[in-house]
């Protein structure tokens, strides 16, 4: 894998594809909320910092997730580089970063392809796209393809919920499996720390939609792999226990409480906020116990909790060929 600080000329799918997928709309691009406008076919790549081909960190086996979405053979995951949000805290911070160094390699859509289906051929039955949200047209192009091949894994959309609802609408019937991490209810903090102060609302309007098209039930195949349905993350940051309860009370009162959260304890701090007066340190256990009690409290009743000692256990290095792995 190599180094890119800025992207280069851009390898774009097959012409069919392109236009059924809508590569245009890149022309004058509004695919998240920042709707930045950036001509990003002729080369001017607005916030994201992404044109219109295929940048990728990894596209790896993971076993990290939550049970229905691994189990024994894990799930393909396809970790798209850059980010329309710019969290000062973000474990992928190695290849999500919009200035600077990310570890990001440009592939060629049938190098895309390929990999994912000699993972699927080794038992992988789920395709899940990382942060996809500035890149929607490049994720329908691969799931078109395969498709076109006859492969019909569930497709997943992991995302941080920075999402345009129109998007989200016209991905009904393409993606399985809604996975937003929701990760604010408070501007001011999502503002400092992620550059989104608008992220509340959105994010809201974002899960709604999800949840229009999904609701509370999650489909499983009979290996007891998910095929369908709406996963709600959230991490739960040091010092920010009212933000995480109100998060859950979004869900709970403005969704369902019978929508399965996945509630994180594994936040660590990265190199870039080690002197962060908030985060600059692990999530205390009586802060995590106590979103915990929210939980309980609100009757949200399905879903995953994760152990204190979690925050060594996930923590990528996308130098390596296998970012989740030690060696």
């Amino acid at each position: 894998m190599r180094k890119i600080e800025s992207p280069a000329r851009d390898t774009r799918t097959q012409p069919g594809i392109e236009e059924e997928i809508g590569f245009d709309s890149l022309s004058d691009c509004t695919l998240c909320p920042r709707e930045c406008h950036a001509d990003r076919v002729h080369g001017s790549l607005g916030y994201c910092q992404t044109g219109t081909g295929y940048y990728i960190a990894s596209i790896c086996e993971h076993t990290g997730e939550e049970p229905i979405l691994c189990r024994e053979h894990g799930i393909c995951n396809v970790f798209f580089s850059h980010c329309n949000m710019q969290c000062i805290y973000c474990q992928n911070y190695q290849i999500s970063r919009n200035q600077g160094k990310n570890l990001s390699q440009q592939f060629t859509f049938d190098e895309v392809v390929d990999r994912i289906e000699r993972i699927l051929d080794r038992g992988v039955s789920i395709v899940g796209f990382v942060s996809p949200s500035h890149v929607i047209p490049q994720m329908r192009a691969i799931i078109a393809r395969l498709e076109e091949h006859h492969r019909h894994p569930a497709y997943v959309m992991n995302t941080n919920a920075y999402d345009r609802v129109k998007m989200l609408a016209s991905l009904e019937g393409v993606i399985d499996v809604y996975l937003p991490d929701l990760k604010y209810m408070d501007g001011n903090l999502a503002g400092s720390y992620s550059d989104t102060p608008d992220y509340p609302r959105v994010a809201a309007d974002a899960l709604m939609e999800m949840f229009r098209q999904k609701g509370a039930k999650i489909v499983l195949s009979q290996d007891g792999l998910i095929r369908s349905g709406l996963i709600v993350r959230h991490l739960v940051l040091p010092g920010q226990v009212e933000n995480s309860k109100q998060c859950l009370q979004f869900v709970a009162e403005e969704l369902s409480p019978g929508v399965h959260v996945s509630l994180m304890s594994q936040y660590h701090p990265t190199p870039q906020v080690a002197s962060h007066p908030e985060l600059g340190r692990s999530l205390h256990p009586e802060e995590y116990e106590e979103v915990l009690a929210e939980m309980d409290r609100l009757g949200l009743y399905r879903g995953w909790v994760q152990e204190m000692e979690s925050p060594t256990v996930y923590l990528p290095d996308f130098s390596r060929r296998y970012p989740f792995q030690s060696s």
